[in-house]
């Protein structure tokens, strides 16, 4: 038995700089519906330390989990994947003609994305792109 049992991921929540700009690109790049928003201004000190206000920031419904924006980090900031933490953030799509559709519609967006990879041993294709603060997302299919 595990020491410590779990069941599921519930959330996650990602550092931003800029919650408006992150808010659009994760509503309207990625589709997710927002499920609950801060009630307070986000600029504000007391806002930014305060769980009940979310932060400041806003949460997604995306695809069974929760994800969270946090707008704390320095408007200079960006993202590191080789820093302890995370690396990058994958979501599922159903079958890999999706990731040419999703390449195309990125490209229409200005979007700027990796290639297309077929990990044939591990039996995905995978598609890489940045949010606005080089967070690294990715987007996986079956093959």
């Amino acid at each position: 038995m595990p020491l410590v049992p779990t069941a599921g991921t519930h959330h996650l929540r990602l550092t931003v700089t800029d919650i408006q700009r992150s808010r659009s690109f994760y509503q309207d790049v990625l589709g997710f519906a927002v499920a609950a928003e801060s009630p307070g201004d986000p600029d504000d000190p007391e806002v930014r330390t305060d769980p009940f206000r979310l932060y400041g920031g806003v949460v997604f419904e995306a695809n069974g989990m929760l994800l969270g924006l946090r707008p704390v980090a320095a408007k200079s900031d960006r993202f590191d994947p080789d820093r302890v933490g995370l690396d990058h953030l994958s979501f599922t799509v159903a079958a890999r003609d999706d990731l040419i559709d999703a390449a195309a519609r990125l490209d229409e967006a200005g979007i700027p994305h990796g290639q297309i990879i077929d990990m044939t041993d591990l039996g995905i294709a995978i598609l890489a792109f940045d949010d606005p603060d080089g967070i690294q997302l990715e987007l996986t299919a079956p093959i």
